[in-house]
């Protein structure tokens, strides 16, 4: 499909560079795509009253860890300043990173990040395309504990590009069920829960269960492609294990719907996912690209926020939801002032059928 189908004007003030206090406060958009008023104005602690007893959340237990470093390249006596974004671990020293100043790297140089007991990393190899695969002088655990002291939390570019992150956002960019480290970028949709909202989820007969995806580099990628075939996903790590697995399948045979809180959850369970729904257990990397046309297996509903124009997101939803429903969903949003992207407001969509 022509990825132009996907854009949309999005007016600079719509974009939230701080979430709302409380998190479960937000808005949300609910979107039945088959009834005849298919969008209807809620907040996000309606969702108990929204979801029926035997629902499943289904939520992403991913961590965010601080993978944007700042640091000094030296070659003799010259030196320059490197910013880079970690995104792939390849070994218990290594990663895989995306560098502001690549052009200005390779193989052998040496960088040091930070400035009270810095780190250095030396440079195995310039990728191109701005990517670079990093060994440093620490690892294991300890160079995990190093990158969380020195490193920041990679705010999306279109919040890092108007302000600097913080000591706020080591917080706000995490979500309530954040227990295993490895991503990038957070899996906003849960940023939205609080103690309070999981409580009267649970008085209400709707459960959590959790899965992982360690969002990666993808999510910051833009489609540079005029159509959707031209683009690739970068792969992520993920795991359902078999408990969650037989849990799942056991709601749905029941009765309950499967509810992915976030297109990073969604992913993961259509990647794991039989042609009849079935969900098997799964751990290893996923590159699934979702654009209309493709047939939904394992989730009914989906819980997410507002996403980029032109984006892989945008076009995720569209699937889901279908594409003229999502441009006059998108179009209501704008216009009643949601608040959109990472610290933004929610949605939660019904599968067209």
């Amino acid at each position: 499909m022509r990825v132009d189908l996907f854009d949309f004007e999005l007016p600079p003030e719509r974009i939230a560079l701080r979430p709302i206090a409380p998190r479960d406060a937000a808005k949300m958009l609910v979107v039945t795509p088959d009834e005849a008023a298919p969008i209807s104005d809620r907040s996000v602690l309606d969702l108990p009253d929204v979801l029926r007893p035997r629902d499943v959340l289904v939520v992403n237990n991913t961590r965010v860890i601080s993978a944007r470093l700042d640091g000094i390249r030296t070659r003799g006596a010259t030196k320059a300043k490197i910013e880079v974004l970690l995104h792939k671990r390849t070994s218990a020293n290594s990663w895989r990173a995306f560098a502001k100043g690549a052009k200005k790297l390779r193989r052998g140089d040496t960088i040091i990040f930070g400035h009270e007991a810095p780190l250095a990393a030396d440079v195995l190899e310039n990728c191109g395309e701005g990517e670079v695969v990093l060994a440093f002088e620490m690892s294991g655990a300890e160079l995990d504990r190093t990158i969380e002291r020195i490193g920041a939390m990679p705010l999306p570019p279109y919040i890092a590009g108007k302000r600097p992150a913080d000591a706020q956002d080591r917080d706000d960019y995490q979500t309530l069920f954040a227990a295993h480290s490895g991503a990038i970028a957070a899996p906003t949709a849960s940023l939205h829960f609080t103690p309070a909202l999981k409580a009267a989820l649970a008085a209400r007969g709707v459960e959590v269960a959790e899965i992982t995806l360690h969002v990666g580099a993808g999510t910051f990628l833009p489609v540079k492609a005029d159509d959707t075939q031209g683009h690739v996903m970068h792969a992520e790590w993920g795991e359902i294990d078999a408990a969650t697995a037989a849990r799942l399948n056991e709601a749905r045979a029941a009765g309950g719907r499967i509810v992915a809180v976030g297109t990073t959850s969604l992913r993961l369970l259509e990647s794991a996912a039989a042609a009849d729904g079935t969900i098997a257990p799964f751990a290893g990397e996923t590159a699934i690209f979702i654009t209309p046309g493709y047939r939904f297996r394992a989730v009914d509903l989906l819980l997410t926020n507002f996403h980029l124009p032109r984006s892989t997101l945008f076009m995720l939803v569209s699937a889901f939801s279908g594409l003229t429903t999502m441009q006059a969903a998108y179009k209501h949003a704008i216009e009643t002032g949601y608040r959109f992207y990472s610290y933004g407001d929610a949605c939660l969509l019904a599968r067209a059928s």
